[in-house]
């Protein structure tokens, strides 16, 4: 990496500020050339920025020498005013400058992970704090960007190493201490098992970090003309499905983004279910019944004025949920809940249950660091790994499976097979990360 990246890390202008980044071997001669001076490390210094007999901006401007730097190499910004003139204007003298260029896409975190600066699974948290929308997923991926579960993989790769020290200490042992050696053998075996069953219960509880990652399903079914766009709408307080008085308005699924209490979630309005002979609206049904057979909850919508649910099955769960009730209210069964979407009647506490029901399933405050399917994989890989080698037959047979779940647990960090990885994280984000 002999050349220096320049990019507007700040959001798009304009704005009020805008921060540019240099990362290479040029990035203090940039400094110098453009602000006259090379402020003090680690310090915010106010500089005019000239091009040539041209006032740039007057910025604050911040070095950073690598290798301590975000990206392991000299770093420098530029803390600009955030009009488009302005940016252009330094990013175009910056690019004039020898050995200098535009990054491409996630080149600043690519240039940290090479140089050691991050693991991998600290740059797969990075792009998850990128595109976090609740509180639950900003929580999950900075635990994931700040190290956690590359501390939790060299535990256990740590863990495994150990019990392969003892292994490979019982093929030492094997001819002629062999009560010594089967001594070894026995408490490797207990050992091994228990550190897969540790590993199992956390790979188990990955769908709780998937669910908080990628968000709940709910999915709104129930007869035509029930009000279930209307309830969409009403719940996620725009106008995101079309209501109108026909019956099969709804024909595809409409999946609407929802924030519920830190929790993100997302509705799915589906069409209504009845007996049709349109092939269309046969077609909108069928998808219906399979989205809400893949949900997390469906709430199954009846309307006041026809009080009537079809039974539910076992699973997913579901919620009866009686709508219009600004036109009738009659008896509710007891696990039903009664609201109008048109008056707002009943809402807040509909919202509230949803709310309940949203951190009971992914209790939010409890560790859910197993959320890419990459580490679901990886974690699971090494727990087979560890079961083969408990029930090995032989003490070099379990040597070689303990090394497999070393080799897994090596994965999550990033030490062995990144560039596919890579490229897939590094494609999500913006110029200047």
């Amino acid at each position: 990496m002999t050349d220096t990246i320049a990019a507007l890390a700040s959001g798009r202008p304009p704005a009020a500020l805008a921060v540019i980044r240099l990362s290479g071997p040029a990035a203090l001669a940039a400094v110098q050339a453009l602000a006259g001076r090379i402020p003090p490390p680690r310090r915010l210094s106010l500089c005019q920025l000239h091009a040539g007999d041209s006032l740039l901006d007057e910025a604050l401007v911040a070095i950073f020498p690598g290798p301590t730097s975000a990206s392991g190499e000299d770093l420098a910004e530029f803390h600009l005013h955030g009009g488009p003139a302005v940016i252009s204007g330094v990013l175009t003298a910056l690019t004039t400058l020898p050995g200098i260029r535009l990054a491409e896409p996630g080149e600043y975190t690519r240039r940290a992970f090479a140089n050691g600066r991050m693991d991998l699974a600290q740059v797969e948290g990075l792009a998850d704090l990128v595109a976090a929308e609740t509180a639950s997923q900003r929580d999950q991926a900075l635990a994931l960007a700040g190290g956690a579960l590359g501390r939790l993989a060299d535990q256990w790769r740590e863990r495994c190493l150990m019990v392969l020290a003892e292994a490979e200490a019982g093929l030492d042992f094997a001819e002629d201490e062999a009560d010594v050696a089967e001594r070894l053998d026995e408490a490797a075996r207990h050992q091994l098992l228990a550190l897969a069953d540790e590993l199992a219960a956390l790979i188990a509880d990955s769908s709780r970090a998937m669910r908080i990652r990628d968000g709940l399903t709910i999915a709104v079914t129930g007869p035509p003309n029930v009000g279930k766009s209307s309830l969409v709408n009403a719940l996620s307080m725009r106008d995101a499905a079309i209501v109108t008085p026909i019956a099969g308005t709804t024909r595809d699924a409409i999946e609407v983004p929802i924030d519920l209490g830190g929790i993100a979630a997302v509705l799915i309005d589906t069409a209504g279910l009845r007996d049709t002979t349109d092939p269309i609206e046969a077609e909108g049904i069928a998808r219906a019944r399979a989205r809400a057979a893949a949900a997390d909850l469906v709430i199954s919508v009846a309307s006041a004025d026809s009080p009537h649910w079809p039974s539910a099955p076992e699973s997913p769960p579901h919620l009866r949920l009686l709508n219009k009730s600004d036109l009738a209210q009659p008896e509710l069964p007891p696990d039903a809940l009664t609201v109008s979407a048109a008056t707002g009647a009943g809402m807040g506490q509909f919202r509230d249950w949803l709310s309940t029901w949203a951190h009971t399933t992914t209790r939010p405050g409890e560790p859910a660091l197993l959320a890419h399917a990459r580490h679901r994989a990886a974690f699971a890989d090494a727990e087979s790994a560890l079961r083969d080698a408990a029930h090995a037959p032989e003490p070099v047979l379990r040597a070689e499976s303990l090394r497999a779940a070393a080799h897994a647990f090596g994965r999550i960090a990033g030490r062995i097979g990144v560039d596919d990885v890579l490229d897939r994280i590094f494609s999500r984000f913006c110029i200047g990360k």
